[in-house]
Order: structure tokens, then sequence, then C-alpha cells
């Protein structure tokens, strides 16, 4: 439950008018009259200057009269409020953030480096002047706590080989990953009135102490994909040949024969360099 109230504070430029009037006419009455207790005008005007505040774009005042909470100024413009008002300043526009690269593990235990970037704003000032100590430190650590806790839950990437196959991994489900890490932040950050606009993984990749080995896992895997569809299409090419020989009556192959072209056509399409071609001529007599 939110606690913050809105205040609304007297016109500013009314007071400032007031506070001019009374200064030079204080002065003003000094020099012709010459008596000096026109001088209190003087320091009543010093009491009422304290009282303006002036409040930017985007910008607040948070009120507090002797520790006591007596709400936040929102409203653009100069005001006046009581000279005893202790008067702090929050900003409300939208801040960006981009956390360190942390090395932390993922759910296979990999080590891997993460960093998100935060898109964040003050929208209720109570809970951020006086429920936490330093709302943007506060921010800071809770971010890089969200980056861990959501780093532990998925792996890094789908290892179907050893019987991981997980649906949502870090780094092909961006989408569903950012939209975690924007929930776990929004309770986190809940407690000291911040809102979340946007937040997303800003950098992936894995511990410089295992990247090698991975890459060289990925390319691997890619070999194997690669030469198992290269495996499909030679088949099927030769089935095809072989197929159109028969109905074409082309020539005739008994089952030898058929296993020799089999093995030189399944060599020529599925080897990584050019096949040297041969021509057979026959068996000549002399």
């Amino acid at each position: 439950m939110s606690n913050e109230k809105i205040s609304t504070p007297s016109n500013g430029y009314f007071m400032l008018f007031l506070f001019f009037l009374l200064f030079i006419g204080s002065i003003a009455a000094i020099f012709i009259t010459r008596v000096p207790w026109f001088g209190v005008l003087i320091f009543l005007c010093l009491f009422i200057l304290p009282g303006f505040v002036l409040v930017n774009p985007n910008g607040s005042r948070v009120l507090l009269l002797f520790g006591e909470y007596k709400g936040t100024i929102k409203k653009n413009g100069l005001f006046w409020v009581n000279p005893f008002y202790t008067k702090q300043k929050i900003s409300l526009r939208a801040r960006n953030f981009d956390s360190e690269r942390l090395k932390v593990n993922d759910k296979l235990g990999n080590p891997i480096i993460i960093s998100t970037i935060l898109v964040w704003r003050v929208s209720d000032t109570h809970k951020a002047a006086y429920d936490v100590d330093n709302y943007e430190n506060f921010v800071r650590i809770q971010t890089d706590a969200a980056v861990r806790e959501l780093a532990s839950k998925y792996p890094y990437d789908n290892f179907a080989d050893e019987g991981t196959d997980e649906d949502i991994t870090l780094r092909s489900s961006m989408s569903e990953v950012n939209e975690a890490l924007e929930k776990e932040l929004e309770d986190r950050l809940d407690i000291a009135g911040i809102e979340v606009l946007e937040s997303r993984i800003g950098y992936l990749a894995y511990a410089n102490e295992i990247a090698s080995a991975m890459l060289r896992r990925q390319q691997a895997t890619a070999i194997v994909a690669a030469r198992h569809k290269i495996v499909e299409g030679a088949v099927s090419m030769v089935e095809m040949a072989l197929a159109e020989l028969s109905r074409k009556q082309i020539i005739t192959l008994d089952e030898e024969r058929k296993a020799a072209m089999v093995s030189n056509l399944m060599v020529i399409l599925c080897s990584d360099k050019d096949a040297s071609p041969v021509i057979n001529a026959g068996t000549l007599n002399t």
C-alpha cells in the first residue's frame, strides 16, 4: 500500500511578490522614518525566503517536517511551503542502468558472463525516500541479484545429446528470458517504489575458461547435423539413380555391381573433396 500524498503548496509567484514588497518597503521605511523597528520586517522576509521551492518537469520534492512526512510536490512550477520543511529532491525521469558483467553459473553449472540493461524510474516517492536507505544503490544491488537468480534457472543452450533438451534457454529464448527478468525485477524493486519500464539481457557469453571448448562443441554439433543431411540426400540420390537405370533399362546390374555402384556414389556424394573422374573403357582383348 502506497503512503505517498500529493501536496498542493501555495503559489510561489504571489509569495515572491509579497517578499519583494515587504523587503523593499521595510528598507524604504527605515530610511524615511529612521525607525529601526522596521528591521523586523526584513527579518520576516529572511524567514519567508527558505520556503520557496522550484520543481522542474519530471521532478518532485518530498516534504518533511521535524521527522513527519507531509507530502510530495509533483506539479511543476514555483511554490512556497513552510520554511521549516525539509525538501528532498527526487527525479521522476526514466533512467538507464547497464549492470556490470557478472560471472555466474547457469542451470547446468556452466560458468557464463551476463549483464542486463534496465530502464526504470521512481513511481512512489515515499517508498523511494523512506522505505530504503539509498534507492539508487538499491536498484544496482537488486538488479545484480535478479540477474544471478535468472541465470541459475535456465541453461545457456540446449544439449540434446546429453538429455538436457530445455524449452527455454538464455541464448535462444530472449523474449521469454527478458520477460522473466522484468517480472523478477518488478517484485524486487517494488519495495523502493521503482517502476521497471524495460529490462533485457545486454551481454551473454560463456566464461573464458570454457568458451573455446564450447565453441568446438558447437562446431562439432553443426558438422554432425550437416553430415546427417548430406547422407540423407546421398541415399535418396543413389536410390533414384538405381531406379531410373532399372526403369529405362539402360544397363543390367547384378547385386555385386549394384553394391559397387552404391559404394562409389556414396563416396562421391559424401566426400569433402571433388571426385576425380575415371573413364572405364572396358576390357581390351589383344
